[in-house]
C-alpha cells in the first residue's frame, strides 16, 4: 500500500458527463497516491466505463478535471498517455499475429525500435512468464495468457500508471490467481500504480483502496475492510 506522504497520480476533481439527458458522471472526484492498487467497484451503469475512458484520453469530459501524473487529460492528452498503460477488457490483439509481432507493432506506435524494442519485448514476457510462447499466435493462447500478452502490452512502453477495464472477465480461477501475482509484482517490483474497474467483490478484496460509484457518484471509499 501506498504510504501517506506517496504523491497524488491521479487526480479527479467534479467530473461530469452526460449523453444526451443520461448522467454519466453527476460531479465525481476522488485521488490515487503512486504505488496503489484500487478498484472502482459498482453496478453496470454506475459511471465506471466513463470515467476509465475519460481517464484513458478517449473520451472528453463536460466538466470538471482529471489529471494523470500531472498533465490534464482534456488539455494535455499527449502527456497523460506517456504516463499511461491500457488494458481493455475487450481483447486489443491481434490475433493472427505472434505474441512477439504483437508487441513490437505496439512499440512502434510509441516510437520505439530496433535492440531497445527486442530488449524490452522480450523483457516483459520474461516479466509474464511468457518467453516460451513469443512466436506462437495469440489465437493458440488461452484467455490467462492472452490476458498476460496484454499486460505485457501495456507496460512495454514503462508507463507510471496501468489502467485496467474488468481485467478478470473470462478468466477461470487459477488464471484469475495469475493475473494478481502480475499485478502485484508491477507494484513491487516497479512502482506501477494500478486502477482498475470491477464488479467482482472478492477482487476488489485484494486492492488497497475501493471506490464505490453509482448513478455516476462517488458512494463510498476506503480499504476494503473499511
Amino acid at each position: 500500500m501506498a504510504s501517506d506522504s506517496a504523491e497524488t497520480i491521479i487526480s479527479v476533481r467534479d467530473l461530469r458527463k452526460t449523453y444526451g439527458a443520461r448522467v454519466a458522471l453527476a460531479g465525481v472526484s476522488l485521488e490515487v497516491s503512486a504505488g496503489e492498487i484500487v478498484a472502482l467497484l459498482g453496478p453496470n451503469g454506475g459511471g465506471k466505463t466513463t470515467l476509465f475512458r475519460i481517464l484513458a484520453t478517449l473520451l472528453r469530459s463536460d466538466a470538471g478535471s482529471a489529471q494523470i501524473a500531472g498533465c490534464d487529460v482534456n488539455a494535455e492528452p499527449a502527456g497523460a498517455r506517456a504516463a499511461l498503460g491500457v488494458v481493455f477488457q475487450s481483447p486489443s490483439l491481434d490475433r493472427k499475429l505472434t505474441v512477439m509481432e504483437n508487441l513490437r507493432h505496439h512499440g512502434h506506435l510509441y516510437g520505439l525500435r530496433g535492440n531497445g524494442l527486442v530488449e524490452k519485448s522480450q523483457y516483459w514476457l520474461q516479466r509474464v512468464g511468457l518467453t516460451e510462447r513469443a512466436g506462437d499466435r495469440v489465437e493458440t493462447l488461452s484467455g490467462g495468457l492472452a490476458r498476460r500478452v496484454e499486460i505485457a502490452k501495456g507496460m512495454l512502453p514503462g508507463p507510471r500508471v496501468l489502467l485496467l477495464d474488468e481485467p478478470s472477465t473470462g478468466l477461470d480461477p487459477a488464471a484469475r490467481r495469475n493475473l494478481w501475482e502480475q499485478l502485484d509484482g508491477l507494484r513491487q517490483r516497479d512502482g506501477v500504480t494500478v486502477l482498475l474497474t470491477t464488479h467482482i467483490m472478492d477482487e476488489a478484496q485484494r486492492c488497497d483502496r475501493v471506490i464505490m460509484l453509482d448513478r455516476g457518484r462517488v458512494v463510498a471509499a476506503g480499504t476494503p475492510g473499511e
